[in-house]
């Protein structure tokens, strides 16, 4: 008799790099979902690069390594290398059937992503009908209306599971951390460039002082 296997949601992304909300968002939607972990799968740094036209990319060792160090203490967190260590970037399916070999897997995305399931993936049934998808809605969105009033994705209805996220992660994201590591090394560089060098841009002392 086999094993019965454990539930999984499969949280694919660039994490680039992981924000509370990746986290915390994975975590409500496993309660939600009576999932047993989540599943966090990084995509290829030249994915992020070159198809979603990031402005930039953490490697792919360092957002492994990032995820990593999340997981040591969050019991209900696996982090998968499936996708980056493949030759290629592998489609979703894919990535599902090979994670489906140690559980019982179901898709988790944010609501952003449903206006690109018709025209941006491949093997759209098959996820839905073989796994089942469950959708957080983002910001504004309403993923249950989304789906209600889009006749591609009424056709799969009954196999979203839609999770409204809540407040306090709705609107964070990686794009806004990426935004604000930027600024961060502007103002750095243009404080070296207004003091002498031997002073390294007051580090020492503002070490000492905060």
């Amino acid at each position: 008799m086999k094993p019965i296997k454990k539930k999984a949601l499969v949280f694919g992304g660039a994490f680039n790099p992981p924000t509370r909300a990746h986290i915390e968002l994975g975590r409500y939607a496993m309660q939600k979902c009576n999932a047993e972990r989540v599943i966090y799968v990084p995509t290829k740094e030249t994915y992020i690069e070159d198809s979603q036209k990031k402005d930039f990319a953490f490697s792919n060792e360092d957002r492994l390594h990032m995820l990593r160090m999340i997981s040591i203490d969050t019991p209900w967190m696996e982090v998968s290398d499936f996708e980056i260590m493949a030759a290629e970037q592998p489609r979703t399916y894919l990535t599902l059937q090979h994670l489906s070999e140690d559980y019982d897997c179901q898709l988790l995305i944010g609501s952003d992503k449903l206006k690109e399931l018709e025209n941006g993936w491949l093997y759209v049934r098959q996820i839905a009908e073989q796994f089942g998808i469950a959708v957080i809605s983002r910001g504004t969105d309403n993923a249950a209306d989304i789906i209600a009033n889009d006749s591609y994705l009424k056709e799969f209805s009954k196999y979203f599971t839609v999770i409204q996220a809540m407040p306090d992660y709705q609107d964070m994201s990686s794009s806004e951390v990426r935004k604000e590591l930027i600024s961060i090394q502007q103002k750095i560089q243009k404080l070296h460039d207004m003091v002498p060098e031997e002073l390294n841009g007051l580090k020492e002392w503002m070490n000492k002082k905060l």
